[in-house]
């Protein structure tokens, strides 16, 4: 019965399910747009590897500024904010 997964009827069923779903005029839209979208997640996926890579394997120099060390920073102190949904109230009293 579940031998090989999914056979060719299965697929048939979901194309007709998904055809009901968003229509004969919708479909090509959406073909589109996920076209487009596999497209510009290609070309970002190929500039994030060549970023990656740098040009001269030998002479890779970081560009990112010197840390100072954890001595030479200042601690941070918390701040007390309060939203102005949490002012304190005045009441009248009359």
């Amino acid at each position: 019965m579940l031998r090989n997964g999914l056979e060719p009827w299965h697929i048939f069923v979901v194309l007709a399910v998904v055809v009901l779903l968003f229509g004969s005029k919708k479909l090509p839209e959406m073909a589109r747009g996920l076209g487009k979208s596999m497209r510009i997640l290609k070309a970002e996926t190929k500039a994030m590897r060549e970023d990656e890579t740098p040009a001269d394997a030998g002479t890779a120099q970081s560009t990112a500024a010197p840390q100072p060390a954890a001595a030479d920073r200042p601690a941070v102190t918390p701040t007390n904010v309060t939203k102005a949904t949490e002012a304190p109230h005045t009441e009248k009293t009359v």
